[in-house]
């Protein structure tokens, strides 16, 4: 006797993975719009910070909250596969499997870093923002199990966490100082490099870990308020980050060759304090 779940396919798990910090993001850029409209409304105030746009360059920090997730490409016809027992290391006594679906699920983390930026023009900024970044991402296996031609459902979980050191080199395009706040949208390039996922998967050497490659390229988009206050500027800034590198780390088990591309994807909103 088989059982088969009740589960979505996997297209419909991947665009919502997808969609869901993307709505928000879109939802936030919305808001932001709104907000800027009405920020045009007001009567003109006393500048705080006047000459603060009129230095080379300053520094201050940043706090955010992340959250990370993997985009999954799985192997081509993954759910015709069968597995050997040598390739299920976390399953004893099972003669074969199935893996129907392979998808993300992203968790809440924190970034904190440095601000550095240099004013190229008026309305545009070069930014510096060396950034140490800590989250987990899941990876979710929905798998069938054969034992003596029974069939049982299993879905199996990999936790990975990340301790990531980041590199992200920006360019700031500002909108014009309206009273005490300006609008502004960001792109850029960032390099990071991720110090736990390996360190943790050489410990547990009695649970097979997803072993992930530690370096990575990732393309940036984000949109921001700065609001200049008496003593220093704050700014909120949402931004969504695109990983470029392949980072599956292939081994002889079906958690790895059964994915084509896994690439990173991070969600962070964040505030900065610059002075």
């Amino acid at each position: 006797m088989i059982y088969y779940p009740q589960q979505k396919t996997v297209t419909v798990l991947m665009k919502q993975i997808f969609w869901k910090p993307l709505r928000l993001f879109i939802l936030l850029v919305v808001l932001s719009l709104f907000g800027m409209h009405s920020v045009w409304a007001q009567q003109a105030k006393p500048l705080n910070l006047a000459t603060f746009d009129h230095n080379r360059y300053h520094f201050g920090f940043i706090l955010g909250v992340n959250q990370m997730l993997f985009s999954v490409k799985p192997i081509e016809n993954l759910p015709f596969i069968k597995w050997t027992s040598t390739e299920l290391p976390d399953f004893y006594a099972v003669d074969s499997a199935f893996v129907y679906s392979v998808n993300s699920t992203p968790t809440p983390g924190f970034s904190i870093g440095i601000v550095g930026n240099l004013h190229i023009t008026p309305f545009l900024d070069l930014r510096f923002i060396p950034t140490l970044s800590f989250g987990e991402r899941i990876l979710n296996y929905n798998i069938l199990t054969y034992k003596n031609d029974v069939g049982t459902f299993v879905e199996m979980k990999k936790s990975i966490a990340s301790t990531h050191v980041e590199f992200p080199l920006e360019l700031k395009y500002k909108s014009h100082r309206l009273n005490n706040v300006s609008a502004y949208v960001l792109g850029g390039v960032k390099y990071s490099i991720d110090l736990a996922s390996q360190k943790k998967a050489q410990q547990n050497t009695n649970d097979i870990t997803v072993k992930l490659n530690r370096h990575d390229i990732s393309l940036e988009l984000g949109v921001g308020f700065d609001f200049y206050t008496t003593y220093f500027k704050f700014g909120t800034e949402i931004k969504m980050g695109y990983g470029l590198n392949n980072l599956i780390i292939r081994e002889s088990n079906l958690y790895t060759n059964s994915i084509d591309q896994l690439k990173s994807k991070v969600f962070l909103l964040s505030f900065t304090f610059e002075g």
